[in-house]
């Protein structure tokens, strides 16, 4: 195993801040890059990384690692050292309000001013001619600030692994993911060794999140160039989320760090015979078909359904109770599928999204995400 240590760009005098990454396995073969916590306040990963970690060293040291599977225990060291009055708070950089899960290095526009050229007939020759474009690209960007090259030094570790897997959680929720619908048969075996409850299908959700910006440049230069050239997924990207913030415990860690080296065994990338997969509960469905339940007006919210359940349409999702006119709203699900995630808080503000439902139907389009 090897540990490299990745500095940041000093925001203050007198402060610096670092990426740890560690290296397991010989390389030359499959390149999987695992990382957790990029919303800082998103914890169950750390620990799964940390039970990760430890699986893995066993495995190195009994020469089973076949190829490189780097692991970044702490992937955002920024949003670990902004607390407010006791709160952690990690999804948003307090300087730029900017979201530590968006803006990422669109890598098609780093390589489609030289890729066309170098494309041939080979496959394999194309995979690696894409990825040389994608780090020159991102060795000829000059970051100017902390959180820039935060991004860029995650991005640099990964853009050239075969397998992207970055760990987040919900505020409450059932296990479930997040990839492009190109990968899916690459994606299903996690997704059962997880045993997710809701895979969401998404090429471009808008917003340049981790995962996405390591697929859609594959895909998006199939759709450009793939008719005369061979290009493969080059990367299976997954945002995993790990069911809720306060779902931290060693039981969750064992079972998630071990599905996926179930998932790694079954790719060959650690030698042996992985475990039978678990059936999928449910089927994966596509991210425009979720659909979000907001409140009318504000009031107490009372929720009537937990997550990871499956409801028809017209199944009470929660109540709003104003105390003050008592006003009682039922909010009814108008799709059939799994309800994967709900907000933490019992009061709503009028507007406020508060819970989600994997539909099979697309019904929306632009930004797919919640900010």
């Amino acid at each position: 195993m090897q540990t490299l240590t990745h500095p940041l760009i000093s925001p203050t005098l007198g402060t610096a801040r670092n990426l740890t990454s560690f290296h397991y396995g010989p390389g030359g073969g499959q390149k999987i890059y695992i990382q957790s916590s990029l919303h800082a306040d998103e914890l169950p990963g750390m620990l799964v990384s940390w039970a990760l970690r430890r699986k893995l060293e066993a495995l190195e040291a009994a020469g089973k690692i076949q190829g490189e599977v780097v692991v970044v225990p702490v992937a955002n060291p920024i949003g670990l050292n902004q607390h407010f009055l006791g709160h952690l708070s990690g999804r948003f950089e307090t300087n730029s309000s900017q979201n530590f899960n968006r803006n990422f290095h669109d890598l098609t526009a780093l390589v489609l001013p030289v890729i066309e050229a170098r494309l041939t007939g080979n496959i394999d020759h194309n995979r690696l001619a894409i990825r040389t474009a994608m780090r020159e690209g991102l060795d000829a960007i000059k970051p100017e600030t902390e959180l820039e090259s935060h991004r860029l030094a995650l991005q640099k570790l990964s853009y050239d692994a075969d397998v992207v897997l970055d760990l987040h959680c919900d505020w409450e929720a059932a296990m479930h993911l997040y990839t492009n619908p190109d990968l899916w048969p690459e994606v299903e075996p996690l997704a059962r060794y997880l045993e997710s409850k809701a895979s969401l299908l998404a090429l471009n959700s808008v917003g340049n999140p981790f995962d996405e910006i390591h697929s859609f440049c594959w895909s998006d230069l199939r759709g450009r160039f793939g008719e005369r050239f061979p290009i493969p997924n080059g990367s299976v990207s997954v945002t995993i989320e790990l069911r809720s913030q306060r779902d931290v415990s060693y039981e969750f860690a064992e079972h998630d760090a071990q599905a996926i080296i179930e998932y790694l065994t079954h790719r060959g990338v650690i030698t042996g015979t992985p475990a039978p997969m678990p059936a999928l509960e449910f089927a994966a469905t596509p991210l425009a078909g979720a659909e979000p339940i907001v409140a009318p007006f504000s009031g107490v919210l009372v929720y009537r359904t937990e997550p990871g359940t499956w409801v028809d349409v017209g199944h009470p999702i929660a109540d709003i109770v104003d105390p003050l006119t008592d006003r009682v709203v039922t909010l009814n699900s108008s799709v059939a599928g799994v309800m994967y995630a709900r907000h933490l808080t019992r009061f709503a503000t009028a507007g406020l999204e508060f819970a989600r439902i994997a539909g099979a139907k697309a019904f929306r389009s632009g930004s797919l995400l919640s900010n």
